[in-house]
């Protein structure tokens, strides 16, 4: 088990895609939403991973991720998700990660680092925004759920 300790901010531009190290294509879907145990499946490219989460507790939670078949992957996203797929394009930059949402949630971008412990200071660069490490609507699990992108203003 590991224990998944990130922070979310909005993103303000683009700038971040020329200073890309990698780029990939993501579809996942919830077959749990419950935020006791949330349970995930997702491809990425060519690859698919099962994810359970527990709550959060502040900035940390429990994680467990395993590689499944992605023809199995797909089965389940198609026969047991609870909600509509999530479809995001992810860049790396460095330690970053930003997903550009596509779908119902086309304009929305989320940068996400993921650290050591839950006081590490961050080097913000100048693309990322306001924070929303917290804000439940910021959740994948939540933003499956609406029909569009949520209000910017942190709830």
């Amino acid at each position: 088990m590991a224990k998944e300790i990130e922070r979310k901010f909005l993103v303000r531009n683009t700038s971040y895609r020329d200073n890309a190290d990698s780029k990939a294509a993501i579809r996942q879907a919830y077959l749990s939403t419950d935020p006791d145990s949330t349970i995930r499946i997702r491809t990425i490219d060519s690859r698919a991973f099962l994810t359970v989460k527990s709550r959060n507790k502040g900035l940390v939670r429990n994680e467990w991720e395993y590689e499944v078949p992605y023809n199995d992957a797909i089965e389940m996203m198609n026969s047991c998700a609870v909600a509509p797929v999530i479809e995001k394009t992810r860049y790396r930059v460095g330690r970053w990660e930003i997903d550009e949402f596509h779908a119902a949630l086309e304009g929305l971008v989320i940068a996400e680092i993921e650290l050591s412990s839950p006081d590490e200071p961050v080097e913000i660069p100048d693309y990322i925004g306001e924070e929303v490490s917290g804000d439940k609507r910021y959740y994948n699990s939540v933003l499956s759920t609406f029909s569009s992108p949520p209000s910017s203003d942190v709830g």
